[in-house]
């Protein structure tokens, strides 16, 4: 390629990529009343900047090719920070690995950029490692780690600014051959900025394996306070029961001791066949208010969606209200991807002014925004009629809400009962 026609490429990639990180992001149609969807994706691979995927350099790349792939960017953890919306994305590269990087917007959106490094995220050492057995050095392999993601952002009442996410490691006791077994535990890192981060012990917990753990953003009896998922396997839940709950003396080295389900899994429901905390909740005057995400079987395999509920103040394992079914699924390009029919969130912020933005991924690809409020998704969470667990009681809720309408006409005013003669 000639001089001409690198730069001729160059500038196409650069004007290309300025307009995708500038575009405006507008609501997509009136919506359910609940929430508002928007029209653009707000993170993709494509949002990455340009010199992660290229080297820049005309000599050592002629023909300006990518050198680092970005498959996707997705479960983004979310938190305001200094006047921005900030995330922290999964960015997976197409050698399968993800790692951490802070995308920030001015209005939380649209024009998300990335700071021009990832994280660096420290590595944790293993027991053959600190027995000086062979092997990578801890730094330079990024510890035990083979796999980072699916980071939850919390800014906990001790001061520090808490990354609770996914370490995946390959299965000790997999047998010969077998190159997909794997055991996840939750890591956990704090920060003060969102650039340097401490890491800590993993979380230690009764169950085999944890996903989807968060962290409470409040201290519980002078504690710090989990909502975990206990699992016998990486995929399979197996006897893990739901979404659980314990308390830890410590978070430099947080220890559990014991778990208690707070909202289970159940038969024929959203959530049938796993379910999971999704970001930090939210503290409102009603109650805690918990998004998270339910999984079922389909004959097209596994299909996730995201639903509410909410918890006493002061009792977090009591739940006072749960919606029946999903609060939100995948629509449209949402549901192709990597791994199709999924939505994911595990980063909300909600403003000073009641506004609530709620981040989620779709078919494990790209990141989205919905807005909502405080007010809207209260009411949405109290006035909405609870899972009754057959056909019969849905037939029941729904003639209730028929019923009452009956007094209304298709303008929602009130008929003005006529006067009966005989």
């Amino acid at each position: 390629m000639n001089q001409h026609s690198f730069g001729k490429r160059l500038g196409l990639l650069q004007n290309n990529y300025h307009a995708l990180i500038t575009r405006p992001n507008e609501t997509a149609g009136p919506g359910n009343g609940i929430f508002d969807r928007y029209f653009n994706a707000i993170l993709t691979a494509e949002h990455t900047p340009l010199f992660w995927r290229y080297d820049l350099n005309e000599k050592t790349n002629p023909y300006l090719m990518e050198r680092y792939g970005i498959n996707a960017v997705f479960n983004a953890g979310a938190i305001r920070w200094k006047d921005k919306y900030a995330l922290v994305a999964r960015v997976e590269g197409r050698d399968r690995k993800s790692f951490f990087a802070v995308a920030e917007s001015p209005n939380g959106i649209d024009n998300f950029r990335f700071r021009d490094y990832p994280v660096r995220m420290p590595g944790t050492e293993t027991r053959s490692e600190k027995s000086g057995m062979p092997g990578l050095d801890s730094q330079e392999a990024g510890g035990a780690d083979t796999n980072i993601y699916d980071m939850r952002l919390v800014q906990h009442e001790d001061g520090w600014i808490y990354g609770i996410f996914c370490s995946e490691r390959k299965d000790p006791s997999a047998p010969p051959g077998d190159q997909s077994s794997a055991v996840a535990q939750c890591g956990i890192a704090r920060t003060k900025d969102l650039d340097s981060w401490e890491r800590l012990a993993d979380l230690q917990t009764p169950s085999p394996q944890q996903r989807n753990v968060v962290l409470h953003p409040e201290l519980v009896d002078g504690k710090y306070a989990f909502y975990t998922r206990p699992q016998d396997g990486f995929i399979n839940t197996g006897s893990g029961g739901g979404i659980g709950f314990g308390l830890s003396a410590s978070i430099t080295n947080a220890v559990i001791d014991h778990e208690t389900i707070i909202d289970p899994r159940s038969y024929h429901t959203i959530n049938e066949a796993k379910n999971g905390l999704g970001p930090a909740p939210i503290r409102t005057p009603l109650g805690w208010l918990h998004l998270a995400h339910g999984v079922r079987n389909t004959a097209a395999g596994l299909r996730y969606t995201l639903y509410l509920f909410l918890t006493d103040l002061h009792d977090l394992t009591k739940v006072l209200y749960k919606p029946a079914g999903y609060f939100l699924a995948p629509e449209g390009e949402e549901r192709t991807g990597d791994v199709s029919n999924v939505v994911f969130s595990n980063g909300w912020i909600a403003d000073e002014d009641g506004a609530v933005y709620i981040y989620y991924a779709s078919s494990d690809t790209r990141m989205h925004v919905a807005t909502s409020s405080i007010d809207r998704l209260l009411d949405y969470v109290v006035n909405t009629p609870a899972d009754g667990l057959h056909s019969a009681a849905s037939v029941a809720a729904l003639n209730r809400i028929i019923d009452r309408n009956k007094d209304y006409d298709l303008k929602g005013d009130l008929r003005k009962k006529e006067k009966q003669t005989y």
